[in-house]
């Protein structure tokens, strides 16, 4: 999926739409963004040694998970974070870099998923976590 296709399913829009591309396999998305240097996130942290906040992370894999909810009954909806669990940051994410992440539905329940992720630069794991969100109408 593109940008556009991916705007189909997220309600994220500039400069919050933190996927630029994303596919399923085998039940997996998988989504990658590309850090510029110029996001508003890394205006400030830290002149001078730019490193993508830990929290942007963690939105930019929830953002790639949410792909697997294409179709179905999310239509309508909007994925709402309702949980972060056993979050951990290895290696910093630069600009430059191109973050990808692996993210999985390792249970659903009424409105209520949960997910697990990493997220990687050049194969080399950065974080981790697992979140859950519910989809809210």
């Amino acid at each position: 999926m593109n940008q556009e296709e991916i705007k189909k399913i997220l309600p994220h829009r500039d400069n919050m739409l933190l996927v630029e591309q994303a596919e399923i396999v085998d039940g997996k998305a998988h989504a990658q963004i590309r850090i510029r240097g110029d996001e508003f996130f890394l205006q400030g942290h830290f002149p001078g040694n730019p490193v993508v906040p830990g929290v942007i992370l963690c939105e930019m894999m929830a953002q790639g998970a949410c792909v697997l909810l294409a179709g179905g009954a999310s239509e309508g909806t909007t994925p709402m974070f309702t949980s972060m669990n056993n979050v951990r940051f290895k290696n910093p994410v630069v600009p430059g870099d191109l973050f990808e992440s692996v993210s999985e539905i390792t249970k659903s329940k009424g409105p209520f998923y949960f997910c697990a992720a990493k997220g990687y630069v050049n194969g080399k794991l950065c974080c981790s976590a697992e979140f859950s969100f519910a989809l809210v109408k």
